[in-house]
């Protein structure tokens, strides 16, 4: 008989256990092997137990774990100079996740118009397919039926229009909005990046109209797409990002980035955290950013993406039946399928590949950034395997309907 679950039942897992990771492989405790194009939802960017990584979080936890937000701490401090350093910011507020760095994002917007005398000013326009979080205002920011369903009135102060509709932004502006709220690239959305053009459309809509841009780059940023943030592509600044994932490398840290302006309502005792910004948390942070700063980091995370993008091009081409799009940029690529998304996801864990389904019946490819192209070959036989599996399975339902 089978033990009941202590856990509240509210993820379809499946039934694989890890017992450890090195680089871009998880073991089993038999100690099969799995190359992992997860990397926990692109958090894993550095892939499993990096040994600088490993060897920063241990010499941090022989000497402080937590102090709380009422004193200073170092190792936060400089952690925000780096990531200000390194980007639009002037400020860092740091978190616990990417839902948080985005409430902050909220708050932060409504707050920089209450300070301007305009607290009326408060709505934000979204993205059909977008995806912030799982609270009552990222939900809401979201705006996903599936995600709001059951849980009472949507919060206000959330106005959606279509993907990349530079109309429907224009014509959503009205005399409470605050801003304007956006993934470069849609992550659960199905791996769909916004034209550069859109982006700094939205950028000239906001400067026009006193709006404040915000980014979400929770799971595009940190190098995943070849930059160390997605909307470097296209040459645009927010004036707020929120970003988590990437920056602790499986450790939970998010931040929420701003000017200086932006941030000019956001006083002592406006917002806060407990755990956010924590000794342990940020020398990961740190870490990681020594190693994706570092010279020659980005090239190999590009060099690795063109090859996988020129695998992935013409696996397409080979099996038109199963695969209908590659999408994505860097390393955050896309298979848009024909059959049901979760089935291909199953199959290629059959295969001992590890993948993430998405919204459009897309599925998310997201390796670790230190992942080799002899990496991308193993990804590619699994991919080529699987595809074979359907075809031959849609082969024999038609000669079955055809008798």
């Amino acid at each position: 008989m089978t033990t009941p679950s202590p856990l509240l039942p509210a993820f379809a897992r499946s039934e694989l256990a890890f017992a450890r990771g090195e680089g871009a492989r998880l073991f089993t405790a038999d100690g099969t092997s799995y190359l992992d194009f997860a990397a926990g939802i692109a958090v894993n960017s550095l892939g499993h137990c990096h040994p600088h990584l490993v060897a920063a979080l241990k010499a941090q936890a022989e000497t402080l774990w937590h102090v709380s937000n009422m004193y200073r701490i170092p190792e936060q401090e400089k952690l925000g100079a780096r990531l200000v350093e390194a980007t639009f910011a002037d400020y860092a507020f740091f978190t616990n996740s990417g839902a948080e760095a985005l409430e902050a994002s909220i708050k932060m917007a409504r707050k920089y118009h209450a300070a301007k005398g305009a607290p009326e000013r408060y709505r934000l326009i979204t993205f059909e397919g977008a995806f912030h979080g799982r609270t009552l205002a990222t939900i809401a920011a979201g705006g996903q039926a599936k995600y709001l369903e059951g849980f009472g009135p949507k919060v206000d102060g959330f106005d959606q229009v279509p993907f990349a509709d530079h109309e429907a932004v224009r014509a959503a502006i009205g005399p409470h909005t605050a801003g304007i709220l956006i993934e470069p690239l849609q992550g659960e959305g199905g791996i769909r990046p916004v034209p550069p053009q859109c982006l700094r459309g939205l950028r000239a809509l906001c400067d026009e109209h006193g709006l404040l841009l915000i980014f979400d780059e929770v799971q595009t940023g940190v190098g995943r797409t070849g930059k160390l943030f997605a909307h470097e592509w296209a040459n645009v600044t927010p004036d707020i990002m929120a970003i988590a994932k990437g920056i602790g490398g499986g450790f939970p840290i998010g931040a929420c980035l701003s000017t200086k302006e932006a941030g000019i309502g956001m006083t002592a005792g406006t917002h806060g955290t407990t755990f956010g910004g924590n000794p342990l948390a940020c020398a990961v942070g740190n870490a990681v950013l020594d190693v994706v700063l570092a010279p020659g980091f980005l090239d190999h995370v590009n060099d690795v993406a063109g090859y996988a993008k020129q695998k992935l091009a013409a696996l397409k081409d080979r099996h038109p039946q199963v695969i209908e799009a590659v999408r994505g940029e860097g390393l955050m690529m896309g298979l848009k399928v024909i059959p049901p998304v979760g089935d291909v996801v199953q199959a290629l864990r059959k295969q001992h590949l590890l993948t993430v389904g998405a919204g459009d019946n897309t599925v998310r490819l997201l390796p670790p950034l230190v992942i080799t192209r002899g990496d991308v070959d193993e990804a590619l036989v699994s991919l080529e395997n699987a595809c074979r599996e359907f075809e031959t399975a849609r082969a024999s339902s038609t000669k079955g309907e055809a008798a």
